[in-house]
């Protein structure tokens, strides 16, 4: 087991013992057991999978950063959602004002926003109806 803390821009999201997890990075998948090497990796825009009291917990999360040493993880990212609490009505409802942006964005900055909501809100979505 190991400690994994989950942290957003606003603080701690959750504390959790852990018996593995499982990380979208831009390699692909990487999972992490208990007693893992010292390791740092990106994390992508995905699916973070946490064994834990021997359930899988499943958390969508956006771009950041994942480090691993003496049994004990920290997740830095801008955004992390706890699956089972995800409102699919509003994630589409998000997904639909990303493909508006996206049709009225001139500015490239504008441009990658709007790019980046839609791959949050269609990861939202897949998740939530992978789970149920």
């Amino acid at each position: 087991m190991f400690t994994l803390e989950l942290i957003t821009y606003k603080g701690v999201y959750r504390r959790i013992t852990a018996a593995s997890i499982n990380l979208p990075t831009p390699d692909g998948r990487r999972g992490v057991l208990p007693n893992h090497m010292p390791i740092m990796m990106p994390v992508s825009i995905g699916v973070v999978s946490v064994l834990q009291d021997g359930r899988r917990k499943k958390y969508t999360v956006s771009e950041g950063i994942f480090y691993f040493e003496n049994n004990k993880a920290t997740l830095l990212a801008d955004n992390i959602e706890d699956v089972d609490t995800i409102d699919l009505k509003r994630a589409r409802e998000a997904e639909a004002r990303a493909r508006e942006q996206l049709l009225n964005s001139v500015k490239d900055s504008d441009i990658h926003r709007a790019e980046v909501a839609l791959m949050k809100a269609i990861n939202r979505i897949n998740a939530k109806e992978n789970d149920e």
